[in-house]
């Protein structure tokens, strides 16, 4: 059981895994298009979440970068469809593999780092020593400091994986144990399924807004 619980996260497991791939990315492309359109339903549904992102991103130095905003609000949709996709069965859950978030999250760390280089390499330096420090400890501040940045995408890739990984295996567990079930307690996980699959639902989306929050807030050590 345990081989074909995990096997949902090997791609090598779908026969039809790049035509998945393919239309999942036609769908993507179709929604983003249709997403433009004056009085158009998905307009109307994300315009709510799009105009909350743009609200916490305001309060941080995103707001000074270029067409930054409008990067992580394209990326919190897209990771949001991603992991609602997931979810469908037959269907390859792609945020829960670490070299698809790790590139995510290290593209857009390193995006931030080389914007603040660019700018100012001396207030880039900086940042890594806090204001009024004694000056015995601050090589280690340094070292500290350097060290919390550098984990920094590791930190974020990680986390988006694990969780949408657990919630595809709980939801597995839940269905391999209702197969033998009786009548009258099969109906019983059912529901309890639905349930968890409404919750699932949830953590997708606050996973994505998460993910695009906390880069959000390493944009503040942008000079």
């Amino acid at each position: 059981m345990l081989m074909n619980m995990f096997s949902m996260f090997d791609p090598m497991w779908f026969n039809l895994c790049y035509k998945n791939l393919i239309i999942l990315l036609i769908i993507l492309m179709q929604t983003m298009t249709m997403f433009w359109l004056n009085n158009n339903k998905m307009m109307i549904m994300l315009m709510p979440a799009i105009s909350y992102i743009m609200s916490q991103l305001m309060k941080t130095k995103m707001k000074n970068l270029k067409s930054a905003s409008m990067m992580i609000s394209s990326l919190f949709i897209l990771i949001m469809y991603l992991n609602i996709s997931g979810m469908f069965p037959y269907m390859f859950s792609t945020s829960s593999h670490i070299s698809l978030t790790i590139s995510m999250g290290l593209s857009m760390w390193l995006l931030f780092i080389m914007s603040s280089a660019t700018y100012s390499m001396k207030k880039t330096m900086a940042h890594l020593l806090p204001d009024s420090s004694p000056s015995w400890l601050s090589p280690f501040l340094i070292l500290i400091e350097s060290t919390s940045i550098m984990v920094r995408p590791l930190t974020l890739s990680f986390r988006l994986a694990a969780n949408m990984t657990a919630g595809h295996v709980i939801l597995s567990l839940i269905s391999s144990f209702s197969i033998n079930m009786k009548m009258s307690t099969f109906m019983t996980m059912l529901l309890l399924s639905m349930m968890y699959i409404l919750f699932e639902l949830g953590i997708c989306i606050i996973q994505s807004y998460i993910f695009c929050l906390l880069i959000s807030l390493y944009s503040n050590d942008h000079p």
